[in-house]
């Protein structure tokens, strides 16, 4: 089953900027589409930027025009660069991946089809 590692979250203040990193635990990440979302505290789901098999990139309302989503499939990696961060970017974030969707939306909208496929996750808080 595919897993993922997440790094690089942390306390930050806002307006400050964090890059998340996710390792895939196989090879051949380049046959998946792979996605960030993150859970609230108040345990909800936000997807925010999902990748697919293609290339083709979503952003979620909340994060689009301050997040960069970005993979590297020949080290089996995912990339979330965040900027400009605010208090309402608390959360958990954790990388997820699925099969190849015919457009990428619904992935960050309704979830990876195969919700095991995905990292224990890293805390993000952003407060000054």
């Amino acid at each position: 089953q595919l897993r993922f590692v997440e790094s690089g979250g942390g306390l930050v203040q806002p307006g400050g900027s964090l890059r998340l990193s996710c390792v895939a635990s196989e090879s051949a990440l380049e046959n998946y589409a792979v996605g960030w979302f993150r859970q609230t505290p108040e345990n909800e789901r936000e997807g925010l930027s999902c990748i697919n098999k293609d290339g083709s990139i979503y952003y979620g309302d909340a994060v689009s025009g301050r997040f960069t989503a970005s993979r590297d499939n020949a080290q089996n990696t995912v990339y979330l660069q965040m900027t400009n961060l605010t208090p309402e970017d608390t959360g958990i974030y954790y990388c997820a991946a699925d099969r190849p969707h015919p457009t990428i939306k619904p992935m960050c909208v309704l979830g990876p089809r195969r919700p095991g496929w995905r990292g224990q996750g890293t805390q993000v808080t952003v407060s000054s």
